[in-house]
């Protein structure tokens, strides 16, 4: 059975990007992601900072690489290669999606670093994740009728188990019902810029992906500088090569990139494929625990990691079937 009952008409927004290309970006991003939960490990242990001042870096870093991006666009007179508007936004409507999208973005990193410290890792992962897909599809067919199939349903419900063995498989996590609290407004956020990109671009006023992620890390790294001064906001002076080499990576490809590419995607697929296809961020994290920090690989992160996997790409085959005509 399809994902969807019906198959979403093509706006002048979308039209220039392919259901093909958007999955592929997503992808990308998610996996880009992985590899930030990596560098944040090796950050926390040598650099002093704390979870509000790592994000509002990568945040700050994030906004001076795309700005730096915008200007030699705009020197080179040449549109982004992942620009999916085709048609101009109201000015108030573009303040209004920015703002949003950039303080769902701060909920969404602020909540989901609370969570981590207050339940653990493998809790707050598996709860942010796991809902996010949840309430983005309530959230997409109540807003825009967006609707799952058997075959959607059943690859949600498979992209969630296997997320829980791979994340919850060790059997050694905590769970406090504060991180728990935490964790779910953490997907909130997450839900919340996703579900508003879509409906965005269903109408051919999604923005271009590289200025929404531009403001949205400026408005992520106001809301976050206060927070940040008050833990902490410069590294230790010991190892401040190391430090800023892993920061301007952190900036740059998990942010700067990942977030662009994420946006352009998010406005030409369906919001619940999206919450699922990014479920190969804590895969990538896997992998790369297990062959560069030496992490064992156990049965559960192997199991895990194929059942997410096999849904990942049974949603993406679905979506691409339905973005087919007829």
């Amino acid at each position: 059975m399809s994902l969807t009952h019906a198959r979403p008409a093509r706006t002048p927004a979308t039209a220039g990007l392919s259901t093909g290309r958007g999955l592929v970006y997503v992808v990308f991003a998610a996996t880009a992601w992985g590899t930030a939960g990596a560098v944040a490990a090796l950050l926390y242990r040598d650099s002093g900072l704390g979870p509000f001042a790592l994000t509002f870096w990568r945040a700050a870093g994030g906004f001076v690489l795309l700005l730096a991006a915008r200007w030699v666009r705009s020197r080179g007179n040449r549109p982004t290669p992942v620009r999916v508007t085709a048609v101009r936004e109201p000015r108030g409507w573009a303040a209004v999606r920015v703002l949003a999208t950039g303080a769902g973005l701060t909920l969404f990193q602020a909540a989901y670093f609370c969570a981590v410290k207050s339940t653990g890792l493998a809790v707050a992962t598996v709860v942010t994740l796991g809902s996010g897909p949840v309430l983005i599809a309530l959230a997409a067919r109540l807003t825009m009728g967006e609707r799952l199939g058997r075959g959607g349903a059943a690859a949600v419900a498979g992209a969630l188990a296997g997320l829980s063995v791979l994340v919850l498989g060790g059997g050694s996590a905590a769970v406090r019902p504060a991180g728990v609290a935490l964790a779910v407004l953490s997907a909130v956020g997450y839900g919340g810029i996703t579900v508003l990109t879509r409906w965005s671009g269903r109408r051919g006023a999604a923005g271009d992906p590289l200025d929404t992620s531009l403001w949205s890390f400026g408005i992520c790294a106001l809301l976050l500088l206060p927070a940040a001064l008050g833990e902490g906001l410069w590294p230790a002076a010991d190892g401040i090569g190391r430090t800023l080499l892993l920061l301007g990576y952190l900036a740059s490809i998990p942010t700067a990139v990942a977030y662009a590419l994420y946006f352009a995607g998010a406005a030409v697929l369906r919001a619940a494929t999206v919450s699922v296809v990014a479920l190969i961020e804590p895969v990538s994290a896997a992998i790369i625990a297990v062959s560069l920090l030496g992490e064992r690989l156990t049965t559960a992160t192997l199991i895990g990691t194929v059942i997410l996997l096999a849904a990942v790409a049974a949603l993406a085959w679905e979506e691409a079937a339905a973005a087919r005509p007829d």
